[in-house]
């Protein structure tokens, strides 16, 4: 018993060591309470030399003049080169918004800082707005996720890289209704770089004529893929440097494969679903089809940028506000489809 009480004090003061020099987030921090502290905030991590024109581009200093006056809100410059008002909120997916700054970074701040996300219920309580208002801020703020550095560095993987590949449908189930018939589940695939980032796209249907594209696109070709024992990868794994499966039917979850000299598996893939699954069945009890894609880019992102990879709260909430530089989120017509 004395053993293991030291082993876990031991433990947690590794674990102390290990997070306390990440940056972490304080909620009395005035950048949430005070809107021109926010406002501060965001210029320095979009602007971190002197503000830059979201409309020409323009950054010389002394093109650029600081508006005031009584009839002006705080924070709006003047470009001499294109002569069109501008703010850090211009071009991204906070503009022409109402919401204050402070309440944007703290419902950023919440999103990143729980791992299995936050509701805009929960939003609309805490940050005191209406539920419409909470539930097209969430939508905007994960629009800003869209992580594709994977896509700049030639792909998941890489030679001696192995890349998991599984599917998972999310919706309920037909014993838990008591009356309606459930929506068909919506198929999910996943591709998982061991111990590094992950891609997931809704799919309408798991075939080898809907997943190939998608792994041909997002995938290097020389790594090693791993998957089930689907049909559905036979072929396509041909095109990479190996193709290794296990059989869930016959119950073989994992191997140790002595040629290559590593653990065939997708276990890695079965655990980022696990944090998907409880996500969809414990914070939003259910996601809509036509906004599926911008919750799996909320979860990508918050595993692409996870302590394990050396990134703290207050990092990925940075990160992902700069992300959000050239994407709008707008309202469609209601004859308009809501797909993008």
């Amino acid at each position: 018993m004395g053993k293991y009480l030291v082993d876990v004090a031991t433990w947690m003061g590794y674990c102390f060591f290990k997070l306390k020099d990440k940056p972490m987030c304080d909620l009395t921090n005035p950048i949430f309470t005070d809107v021109d502290k926010a406002r501060e905030h965001l210029e320095a991590l979009h602007w971190p030399n002197g503000p830059i024109c979201r409309h020409c581009g323009n950054a010389d200093p002394a093109r650029i003049t600081k508006m005031g006056g009584k009839s002006l809100r705080p924070g709006v410059y003047q470009c001499n080169e294109c002569r069109k008002p501008f703010s850090v909120t211009v071009g991204t997916a906070m503009e022409r918004s109402k919401i204050p700054l402070n309440k944007w970074l703290l419902a950023m701040h919440l999103m990143m800082a729980s791992k299995k996300g936050v509701s805009a219920h929960q939003i609309m309580r805490m940050l005191g707005l209406t539920y419409q208002s909470a539930w097209f801020m969430c939508h905007r703020l994960r629009e800003g996720m869209s992580d594709m550095e994977h896509k700049a560095t030639g792909g998941l993987g890489g030679s001696g890289k192995i890349v998991e590949v599984d599917e998972t449908y999310v919706g309920g189930k037909q014993k838990n209704r008591a009356h309606r018939d459930t929506e068909p589940k919506k198929a999910v695939v996943s591709l998982v770089e061991r111990d590094g980032r992950v891609a997931s796209f809704h799919v309408a249907n798991v075939t080898a004529e809907t997943v190939r594209p998608i792994i041909a696109k997002n995938v290097n070709r020389a790594s090693d893929l791993h998957t089930d024992e689907s049909n559905v990868y036979v072929k396509m794994g041909r095109e990479f440097a190996s193709h290794k499966s296990v059989d869930h039917s016959r119950k073989e979850y994992a191997y140790y494969d002595k040629l290559s000299t590593t653990v065939v598996s997708i276990n890695t893939a079965e655990n980022f679903y696990s944090i998907l699954k409880r996500g969809v069945m414990g914070t939003y009890h259910s996601i809509s089809e036509a906004h599926l894609h911008r919750y799996l880019k909320e979860f990508d992102f918050r595993y692409n940028n996870r302590s394990g990879l050396g990134v703290g709260d207050a990092e990925r909430a940075a990160k992902a506000m700069r992300g959000m530089v050239g994407k709008r989120l707008t309202y469609r017509a209601a004859d308009k489809t809501t797909h993008v």
